[in-house]
């Protein structure tokens, strides 16, 4: 059974930090490629980051320098780190996890989201 658990979610003041974790089972977390999306009340879900099987990551332009997206193949574990963290920071944070096959099979999975809220 595929699960995408995320933990570490709460309420922290602006300028605070935050570590998000993605804990996955299920699957073959190695090859998977993983992410980090938001959605704010009212507001489309929207990337956050996201870290390829190869290590290689991208960001939103609204988060890059803050926030640093990072893998634990050992742990099957995703990790998103917060830092200056903005009012504008404030959504529920999904952990989402995909990989297509050489064939074309695309496999892909959602956590069931954690709530972060940044007070200013």
């Amino acid at each position: 059974q595929v699960q995408l658990v995320e933990s570490g979610g709460g309420l922290v003041q602006a300028g605070g930090s935050l570590r998000l974790s993605c804990a996955a089972s299920g699957f073959r977390f190695s090859i998977h490629t993983m992410a980090w999306y938001r959605q704010a009340p009212g507001k489309q879900r929207e990337l956050v980051a996201h870290i390829t099987s190869g290590s290689t990551t991208t960001y939103a332009d609204s988060v890059q320098g803050r926030f640093t997206i990072s893998r634990d193949n050992a742990k099957n574990t995703a990790y998103l780190q917060m830092n200056s963290l903005k009012p504008e920071d404030t959504a529920v944070y999904y952990c989402y996890a995909d990989h297509t096959t050489s064939w074309g099979t695309k496999y892909d999975y959602w956590g069931q989201g954690t709530q972060v809220t940044v007070s200013s």
